[in-house]
Order: C-alpha cells, then structure tokens, then sequence
C-alpha cells in the first residue's frame, strides 16, 4: 500500500495527504459504483478524499465511509480527511450552517476535516441549467464568511477555505476574514499552470490544491490534453512513467496538492507512484512551454452571465 506525504495546513490540527481522490463524474456515476470505488482507493492508500454537494457524491463517499470502518480497512474515522463544498444556491448567510449540517449528514460524519465555498457568486434559488441570468448575484463575501468561520467554531468542520478564488476575490475575502481561508482549489495542470495565482497564495500562506490535474474541458472530464500529449510522453517513456505520472508529479513538484479522480483500479495505483523519482530541469522547462487552456468554467455550469463571465476571465 502506497505511503502519501501530508502537509500541515494553517489552522488546522490534522495534516492533509497530499493526493486525494476526487469524486466527481459526468455523467454522474450511481452511489454503488462511487462506494466502490472508494472502498478500492482506501485498499490502495488514499486517505483524502474530495467531494461536494455539486457532485452528488456525499452520500455514496459517506456509506464508503463507514463500510471501511466495519471492514477495518481505517481504524477510526481520524484516519482519514475528508473535504467537501458549499454550493452557489446554499452562498446565503441564512443558509450556510444548514448547508454543512446537511453535507455531514450526507456523509454520516460528525466533522469534515475541510469545507470549501465551491465557488465566488450566489444562486438565488437552486434551478437546473440553464439558470436564469436574474438568479445569479455577487457572493456576499463578508456574510458568507463570517458564516464559514462559524462553521469552524461549531465543530462541524475542522479547516475552511475556499475553490475557485482568482486573486482578487482572494485579496477581497483576506481583508475581512477573521480566520483566512487555508487553501484554495483550482483546475491546475501542465496546460494551466496557474503561476500568478500560486505565487499570490505561497505570498498570502494559503495552499493551492489541484482540480482536474489530468485535464478537463468544460463538463467533460478527463479530455485527452494531457494523456494523448506528444510532449509529455516524450518524458515518460525514457523513464518507464505514464503521461498522467508525469503531470502528477509535475503538479507536486510545483508545492501543490491534488485532487485526482479515477475510478479504475490500476490507475488509481499509478496515481500514487509519483514520490520516489523526479523531473529533470530539462523536463521542468519543456513543461513551462507547453500552450496554456483553461478547461473548467463557471459558464458552463451556470450560463455565460455577465457576472459568470467575469469570474471565469478572473480564473
């Protein structure tokens, strides 16, 4: 079984493992493939894992959850940690304690180690897509906080932070925070790189964690940028690696964390083989030069609203 290094994060006591298994599909995948496939992923070392309200995975990480500790495969629920998000319709003061109340339900759990605002705007009512443009107002940002912390000071969550932060909601959300967000995740990879907002993040002591480390456009998830790339393979192939292990560990040389989601067994396994070897400073500088995409936009979810739009350039 692999052995994952953590990292201590700011304001809170557990350290985080630094590769943690996503769980989020598209199409959604049912709850008995999900708990399945957490229940491989503990067998394999994972011991972070990543969910949301949005993905609709709470529920099926949570039975996940509690079938490992029946099967002995964790001794106890402090083994492992666990991060979920507050949705954009739940980016209300009024709503969100009940909002993390209900994702711990979900998860069966009395705490989550990490607790996200998944993303910077507010959905006034919770409608499927497309949403209508009169829906979508601006974070409350102050509100909301005040709210997370709360959270914090509850007991229902261990450390608060946020995904999705460009710089300037990050500036925005450190002058009024009591206890400053621990990390923001990001869609990060070799074709978005995301140096301005990395550097602004190591300056401001918050941690950056990887989405979609492998790729993503749009909703689909998993495109083939990076695994079909000419350019990464020409670095794996000498050194007996896998595309994917290249930009693994690229992303973990870059002092960052990552969310990876595989459902299937062996890459799982591959994902974790990625800390006793490194990236030669050539293969560091053809990395650097690779075209930058971004993948994952707000637009997409939501519709190309003004505000939407904005937050997505800020990305």
């Amino acid at each position: 079984m692999a052995v994952i290094p953590s990292l201590k994060l700011r304001g809170v006591d557990k350290p985080m493992p630094l590769i943690g298994m996503g769980t989020a599909s598209f199409p959604p995948a049912d709850l008995e493939t999900t708990k399945a496939a957490v229940l491989e992923a503990i067998k394999a070392g994972y011991r972070h894992f990543d969910t949301a309200f949005a993905y609709g995975s709470e529920k099926a990480l949570g039975e996940a959850v509690a079938e490992a500790l029946r099967l002995g495969l964790v001794q106890s629920r402090d083994d492992l940690f666990i991060t979920t998000k507050l949705w954009v319709s739940f980016t209300e003061p009024s709503k969100v304690v009940a909002a993390c109340e209900m994702s711990l339900q979900n998860l069966q759990l009395e705490y989550v180690d990490m607790y996200l605002i998944h993303w910077p705007v507010t959905l006034t009512e919770m409608v499927r897509p497309p949403v209508p443009a009169e829906m979508v107002k601006a974070l409350d940002m102050r509100g909301v906080w005040e709210r997370m912390e709360e959270c914090k000071n509850l007991g229902l969550v261990k450390g608060i932070g946020v995904s999705n932060f460009s710089c300037k909601h990050l500036e925005q959300l450190l002058s009024i925070a009591k206890i400053p967000p621990a990390l923001n995740q990001v869609e990060m990879n070799p074709f978005w790189q995301q140096k301005k907002l990395r550097d602004f993040c190591k300056e401001k002591g918050i941690h950056v964690t990887a989405y979609s480390p492998l790729g993503a456009n749009n909703t689909k998830w998993g495109d083939n940028r990076i695994l079909g790339n000419d350019v990464l393979a020409d670095i794996a192939k000498p050194i007996g690696k896998t595309t994917a292990q290249v930009a693994l560990r690229w992303l973990y040389e870059q002092g960052v964390s990552i969310a990876s989601k595989s459902f299937n067994k062996e890459r799982m396994r591959q994902n974790l083989e990625i800390f006793d070897w490194c990236l030669s400073d050539q293969d560091l500088d053809k990395i650097s030069q690779l075209p930058q995409t971004k993948g994952v936009t707000l637009a997409s979810v939501l519709g190309p609203h003004p505000l939407v739009l904005e937050i997505d350039a800020d990305l």
